[in-house]
């Protein structure tokens, strides 16, 4: 969306860079964030970046060969904000020093206003309790600042905690105001967004045009398949686009017997009555479950999912004469993690279903209209499009369904005991009003069978998990708390209301250091 005024995040590998983008965004700022290795003096000259974000990092300033900006950009003439790494990095390029050594903050921590500071500017607004509570996470720091620098701010191990250069518009802190443990950073962020003449111009009414204008630019007259899944993202993306080209497009729904209770027909009930999209209904269950029995490794599963994913959406997709463009619910978190910080391969925690190999195998080209969103703005656009507020707000679901959340091997009689606790289970997350306050909540049938007395006889069923957490985007995770109550009363209507469950258990893991499916 270059026709947007943005601001430029460079990353230098810190584990909470998406979180800036996402404060900006809710500014209704335009941003990118790119890996500092990829941003030179061609790239600056060539984008014009409003205003420019450095990031924290793992990296050590003192350290021979640590990641650094490039210099043209203090040359620029646009406001700069360093954040942790990002202020070292600046005190280091413009004349400062810092140090290593016994300088370790990590956690909550308190920045006291230095004498004489003007409560204006990016700092407007703050200090108004006397101090400001801050999240600190860093080994180094600042000992002696680059020239035309003030200090702002001071926290037990940080003399310059906040620091700024008002003549030049360069800013920084060695905190973290990205999150939320740093109660008025998106504050703080704000006001730099106001100080570099931002008009928060980055709204969901106005991405819907432009990307509408773009599809058709890019599709003409062709014809596009899509891969519906069923979940917010494919959902969006296929409406956005129907709008866009009307009956050119074409969806293909694969439905691989590892679904949700009724969730094949609410799916293909909505796109067929609702918005009168072309639709191919696949159901392919035997030949998923035929090909996953017997298989209990997840990652084979996976694998084996995706696999067959692929020849039979190409097996279908064959069937749309004159289709040259696939289209996928790529998001924005999807494109930075496509790029490793470090230059090398990330590890694998676990394969992610898509439609991957199939733009090359098939000879397609890809529209991808999400992919400067992130999940939240997602759900914001399906609002703006009209899709019904109960499918916007649905829960992530994976793309292998089921299959990872049925661990060990997978048969027929084990989903269909798994279908009905999940439904029992999110049924009493919304009668208790739950749901929306839930990133994710489901039920996996574990590879166990437990003895349990039920009336007056001996029982040997299944136990059930039950999951469910809070997130802002997936990447990390907090257990949902929920009251013992409310676990006991789910418990008892599982057990009495699904044949083949005799018990449950509740799973309180966080990500890290769990993952939030079970395979």
């Amino acid at each position: 969306m270059t026709q947007h005024d943005f601001c430029l995040i460079i990353d230098f590998g810190s584990q909470v860079t998406q979180l800036i983008a996402r404060r900006l965004r809710e500014s209704n700022v335009y941003c990118e964030i790119h890996p500092f290795q990829n941003v030179d003096d061609t790239f600056l000259k060539a984008r014009k970046p409003k205003a420019v974000i450095l990031s924290g990092g793992p990296g050590s300033v003192p350290q021979a060969g640590s990641p650094r900006a490039p210099q043209y950009l203090f040359e620029m003439g646009v406001p700069l904000f360093g954040i942790c790494y990002g202020q070292q990095v600046m005190m280091d390029q413009l004349g400062g020093r810092v140090e290593s050594g016994h300088h370790a903050e990590f956690g909550r921590a308190y920045v006291e206003p230095t004498t004489g500071h003007k409560n204006d500017g990016i700092f407007a607004a703050l200090f108004e309790a006397g101090r400001e509570q801050v999240w600190m996470s860093h080994g180094d720091r600042v000992t002696a600042l680059a020239p035309g620098f003030e200090v702002i701010g001071t926290s037990a191990n940080a003399p310059f905690a906040m620091i700024a250069d008002e003549a030049r518009r360069f800013y920084a802190v060695q905190f973290h105001p990205e999150v939320h443990h740093t109660p008025h950073g998106a504050r703080m962020l704000g006001n730099f967004l106001k100080l570099a003449g931002f008009t928060g111009d980055w709204t969901m009414g106005a991405y819907r045009e432009e990307a509408i204008a773009k599809i058709r630019a890019q599709v003409g007259d062709k014809r596009v398949i899509c891969g519906l899944s069923g979940g917010v993202d494919s959902s969006v993306a296929a409406v956005l686009i129907h709008e866009a080209i009307g009956d050119q497009l074409t969806c293909v729904f694969v439905d691989h017997g590892l679904l949700r209770l009724n969730e094949a027909d609410e799916v293909v009930t909505m796109f067929r009555d609702n918005y009168n999209i072309p639709l191919i209904h696949a159901d392919e269950s035997d030949l998923f479950l035929g090909k996953l029995e017997g298989v209990s490794d997840p990652e084979t599963k996976r694998k084996i999912i995706g696999g067959l994913f692929i020849d039979v959406f190409q097996k279908y997709a064959n069937e749309i004469e004159g289709a040259e463009f696939l289209a996928q619910g790529t998001l924005y978190p999807d494109v930075i993690e496509s790029v490793s910080f470090s230059g090398g391969p990330s590890v694998t925690i676990k394969s992610h279903h898509n439609v991957g190999g199939l733009p090359e195998k098939m000879g397609l080209k890809l529209v991808e209209p999400l992919r400067e969103l992130f999940k939240d703005e997602v759900r914001a656009l399906g609002r703006e499009l009209g899709l019904p507020a109960g499918f916007i707000g649905r829960h992530p679901f994976p793309g292998p369904g089921l299959a990872i959340r049925c661990p060990g091997e997978i048969t027929r009689e084990k989903l269909e005991i798994l279908r009905k606790a999940d439904a029992v289970y999110i049924d009493q997350i919304r009668r208790h009003g739950l749901y929306d306050e839930i990133w994710q909540a489901f039920a996996a049938i574990l590879p166990m069978r437990t003895v349990g007395v039920m009336g007056d006889g001996r029982t040997y069923d299944f136990a059930l998990a039950l999951r469910a957490v809070t997130s802002v985007d997936g990447m990390t995770a907090d257990y949902y708390p929920f009251t013992h109550d409310f676990l006991g009363e789910t418990s008892t209507r599982i057990i009495n209301e699904v044949r083949g469950i005799n018990r449950v258990f509740y799973d309180c893991t966080s990500k890290p250091p769990g993952t939030i499916e079970l395979e």
